[in-house]
């Protein structure tokens, strides 16, 4: 089989190509230049696709003695991940940009282009497992808890886990290193990206900032009185504590969280935390890893990457939404962000949180 393997400079995609290779397969190597301007974003362990990260991955294609490219999506990334990040959070609403670019870049821009040119299948270093199943090829859980990434694969389609390898879904994190280490690969004790690989310095806010300008708010309880002023509803985010700068305590003393982030009036509500319990979750945009599921349907619902997962009942609804009623009530689920549900280690689908009630 003819298969592109993505590398990110990282140990995790260098150790899936190797075991491609190892597999019998005819696998090209290839690094996505995703910035405009790679040379400044890796500080430490934060960033990703920087020059530094190309270097290590043509590195590791030269031990694996594959050919190896790179490939500039720098405008579809931009557009399709950066632009839409910064058009979310300026809605009042909380992205996951690791999950767009799955679903906008790895599995679409390159996965298309992997097609075009020939290609059987997309190698990845995402610790997830892709399963034959009744209905065709099934997304699990990593054997790796820690390290599970099948929360923000949860966008792909049939026909995209029908091209996509993940040969790293059923081992341990550390013994991936340990392999990296036998293999003579440089990366195996490269530290991994942390945060968002286009925020380097991992200030969100005053990213923000820089691209939207000031914009002075006022912060409310959920009676409608003033506490204090904000100088962007963006810097905030659902579920938030720290960062909030009310300057006085709540009468009863207790800390104060974000409960709702108000567009329109540029307001930011602010109340205690079991106002953030979340009983129902609705969202839109669904993906269905597989058939979409008929009537309601017991699973588990996960709302963020490295958050628990809840039993729920879930249903479709014909006009594209999606309902989600919780067993157990969850705190902090904020609009834009992700609904993964699952059966058991296996991915059903996702949609993007429009709304919650409790």
């Amino acid at each position: 089989m003819k298969v592109l393997a993505a590398m990110s400079g990282g140990v995790d995609s260098a150790v899936a190509a190797a075991r491609a290779v190892d597999a019998g397969h005819d696998v090209v190597g290839v690094h996505l230049a995703l910035s405009r301007n790679p040379a400044t974003l890796r500080t430490g362990a934060r960033g990703c696709c920087t020059a530094e990260d190309a270097h290590d991955a043509r590195r590791a294609a030269d031990v694996l003695g594959i050919p190896f490219y790179v490939w500039d999506l720098s405008e579809q990334f931009t557009e399709s991940v950066v632009d839409d990040f910064v058009a979310e959070y300026e809605a009042g609403r909380t992205p996951n940009p690791c999950l767009r670019c799955n679903e906008k870049i790895k599995f679409s821009a390159l996965l298309d282009k992997a097609v075009a040119l020939g290609f059987d299948a997309l190698c990845t270093g995402h610790y997830a497992q892709v399963r034959d199943g009744d209905d065709g090829r099934e997304l699990h859980r990593a054997v790796d808890h820690g390290k599970d990434q099948s929360y923000v694969l949860g966008v792909l389609t049939a026909a995209q886990l029908s091209r996509a390898l993940f040969p790293l879904g059923d081992t341990d994190k550390h013994d991936v290193r340990a392999e990296a280490a036998s293999r003579g690969l440089a990366v195996a004790d490269k530290p991994d990206s942390h945060d968002i690989c286009f925020i380097a310095d991992g200030d969100t806010r005053g990213w923000l900032e820089q691209r939207l300008g000031a914009q002075p708010g006022r912060i409310t309880d959920e009676a409608g009185e003033v506490l204090g002023e904000h100088q962007g509803a963006y810097g905030f985010t659902v579920g938030q504590r720290k960062g909030l700068s009310i300057g006085h305590p709540a009468p009863d003393g207790r800390p104060r969280y974000v409960l709702d982030i108000q567009p329109v009036t540029n307001t930011v509500v602010v109340g205690p935390a079991e106002a953030l319990d979340v009983r129902v979750v609705l969202g839109e945009r669904p993906r269905w890893c597989g058939p979409a599921p008929v009537g309601p349907v017991e699973v588990s619902a996960q709302v963020r990457a490295h958050g628990d997962a809840v039993p729920a009942v879930a249903e479709a609804a014909a006009d594209g939404a999606v309902r989600v009623e919780l067993r157990q009530p969850i705190r902090g689920v904020a609009a834009g962000q992700a609904v993964v549900l699952y059966r058991g280690t296996r991915v059903l689908g996702s949609a993007t949180i429009t709304a919650t009630s409790r």
